[in-house]
């Protein structure tokens, strides 16, 4: 898919030992035929696609009420960088201030409601509001309002932008989109901070970010979890370097690790261990709940994908950047990279979706009570098992 790394800094993300281990299960999984499995086949009834009561429930459980990947620290650079985006219809404005913190806020002036800045990025001192300038300085407070002397009195401490509950780790910025709630970074991510380090997620450069409309949450997602449709679904993009049908899954509660192998695996065979390279032959997918999708390819290239979403069941939006461990500059580089790009894109977008958007078609018709999960897709298992806990009462209510 892409050319052999090259860049010392990318080159050791991970340590050797850890990646071995890797290396020896998928191959010992390509050799016997075999791949990690559930316990059992997992039925799971059409409605938990379809019902939208379920889904405005489980939106607001999943996606409103617990810490999400909303953007990488590398998009906001420096000092007074900000990001302005819409997500899931709830307006966010991130900000890293002066003091290099970065704080989220709703982009909602507290005068009228309108939106203090608009979408996009940039660098900012200070935000006004372009309804009646309402002005908001980095930390969201506010510090200057057109004609106030003649609006009257108000309590400006108490009119400052509505802070969303914000952390900034391992080169992603989470954010929790309902207001006056709390977390720890920490703990919602567990053992699995320690491996998005290995990515070094903010050294990389940003090539670009699109967004691709998909079909519902749930089939969207189950896509990014498994490798089971690779050769039938990607036999000219993805499915030309990963082995089909073979999983490594590592969990830490909700959040898991995919370890794909790849074609070139049974090289390893005539290979002593000692000269295993296994960044050449396995490919990982870390994959935070409920929606950030991080995969490590061989090359300089990684693709970052976040699944929003839409106002029904049947509607998401894919956030897909694509980086790069530093920005092209040769017309090798260009070209590569255009093309690592143009690949992933065919893959999910004209691939993956399309096949997709097929399921969500069809899914009304009734040929199906339950959608079976094979217990070669085990972490589809694992994703679904965590959203119907994070639905019921009382569950993961602070993090």
């Amino acid at each position: 898919m892409a050319g052999v790394r090259t860049d010392a800094s990318v080159v050791n993300v991970r340590t050797n030992a850890h990646m071995l281990a890797l290396a020896r299960r998928a191959l010992h999984h390509q050799q016997a035929g075999t791949t990690d499995q559930a316990a059992a086949v997992l039925e799971l009834p059409v409605a938990m696609y379809t019902d939208p009561t379920r889904y405005r429930h489980e939106i607001q459980r999943v996606f409103r009420e617990l810490p999400m990947g909303v953007a990488l620290s590398l998009e906001l650079p420096g000092p007074g960088s900000y990001r302005a985006l819409n997500i899931m219809d709830v307006p966010v404005l991130i900000v890293r201030g002066g003091d290099g913190v970065v704080r989220a806020f709703l982009n909602v002036c507290r005068h009228r409601g309108a939106q203090v800045c608009a979408d996009g990025s940039g660098t900012a001192r200070v935000f006004s509001c372009p309804y009646h300038a309402w002005v908001y300085d980095q930390k969201g407070q506010l510090t200057g309002r057109y004609g106030a002397d003649s609006f009257g009195e108000i309590d400006v401490d108490r009119y400052g932008l509505v802070p969303l509950a914000c952390a900034e780790a391992h080169g992603v910025i989470w954010a929790m989109l309902t207001p006056h709630r709390t977390f720890d970074i920490n703990r919602w991510l567990g053992g699995m901070g320690e491996q998005l380090d290995t990515l070094k997620l903010d050294t990389w450069h940003l090539y670009t970010q699109r967004d691709i409309p998909g079909p519902g949450w749930k089939v969207t997602m189950d896509g990014y979890l498994e490798s089971y449709h690779h050769n039938l679904v990607h036999p000219k993009t993805v499915g030309q370097y990963t082995v089909g049908n073979l999983l490594v899954l590592d969990t830490w509660g909700p959040h898991q690790r995919l370890t794909f192998g790849r074609k070139s695996l049974p090289e390893l065979l005539e290979q002593p261990e000692s000269a295993w390279e296994p960044d050449v032959h396995i490919r990982l997918i870390h994959s935070c709940f409920p929606n950030l999708s991080l995969s490590g390819i061989l090359g300089d290239h990684c693709l970052v994908s976040q699944i929003f979403p839409g106002p029904t069941p049947e509607t998401t939006i894919t956030r897909q950047t694509v980086l790069v461990a530093r920005q092209p500059e040769t017309d090798a580089e260009k070209a590569a990279t255009e093309a690592f790009s143009a690949l992933t894109l065919k893959a999910v977008e004209e691939e993956d979706y399309g096949i997709g958007f097929g399921i969500q078609k069809a899914v009304h018709a009734g040929a199906n009570e339950h959608f079976l999960i094979g217990r070669n897709e085990p972490a589809i298992q694992n994703y679904h098992r965590w959203v119907a806990y994070f639905a019921r009462a009382n569950a993961g209510t602070e993090w």
